[in-house]
């Protein structure tokens, strides 16, 4: 069985520029989430725009490459509309989306919206940010719990948006789901806010996906108290027979 939740919210901006949607059908699931980038709304059409189109391919194609098709489609439809608004420098946004089907899981991601898959008590997964600071990490520069601090850390390298010589997306392998695997898709918003350590332990006291997330929206707005807090969005996938 599957369960799962979802939140979307402002922070302390005066423009939610994230953006989630899922879409199921015939036992196939899509999630998608996105982070726009571009300020005076423009981070908001992107950031929709991506989703919708993802989702839009998803339903049309069910082979093997369908995560392929739906960043595909997303990237024609941003940059057909950065075109269309002459906001080629204003309209991006990063990507993330998972597919469960028969009891298997993929996932692909570009920029720093991050998916987390949980397993027996422990991180199994978690995607890599197309960002400065997790290069750093890569070189041994700095370290992976520094990245939350780090004052490059909204430097990305990888967007939806961007002019491609080659697609920039990352792909998984495919993932044979175990009773008790726990999915989490989040912008940076909210998982600079929270650590993987308070993840997992708030993932012991939930039973249900929507208890997860609420306790975690909960950790993330203690933490994000006095400071100017971004969009932040989430969204819980939890696996249980």
């Amino acid at each position: 069985m599957i369960t799962y939740a979802s939140l979307s919210k402002e922070g302390n901006r005066s423009v939610n520029e994230d953006y989630i949607g899922f879409h199921e059908v015939d036992g196939e699931i899509l999630f998608c989430l996105a982070d726009g980038l571009g300020g005076h709304g423009r981070g908001a059409v992107a950031s929709e725009m991506v989703v919708s189109k993802s989702i839009a391919a998803f339903a049309e194609c069910k082979a093997d490459d369908v995560l392929v098709n739906c960043f595909l489609s997303a990237q024609e439809g941003l940059i057909t509309e950065q075109d269309k608004e002459g906001a080629k420098d204003e309209m991006k946004s990063t990507l993330t989306l998972l597919v469960i089907q028969n009891a298997v899981a993929y996932w692909g991601h570009v920029g720093d919206s991050r998916l987390y898959l949980f397993r027996k008590n422990k991180l199994f997964r978690r995607t890599l940010d197309h960002s400065v600071p997790q290069m750093l990490v890569a070189t041994g520069e700095i370290r992976e719990r520094d990245i939350r601090f780090h004052t490059d850390r909204n430097r990305l390298i990888r967007v939806m948006g961007m002019e491609w010589s080659s697609p920039k997306y990352d792909l998984s392998d495919r993932v044979d789901l175990c009773n008790g695997d726990a999915f989490l898709l989040c912008s940076d918003g909210f998982w600079e806010l929270i650590d993987e350590k308070d993840m997992l332990k708030l993932l012991k006291k939930a039973v249900t996906a929507d208890e997860w997330l609420a306790m975690m929206e909960k950790a993330v707005l203690k933490n994000g108290q006095g400071k100017n807090m971004d969009n932040y969005s989430a969204m819980t996938v939890l696996i249980k027979e």
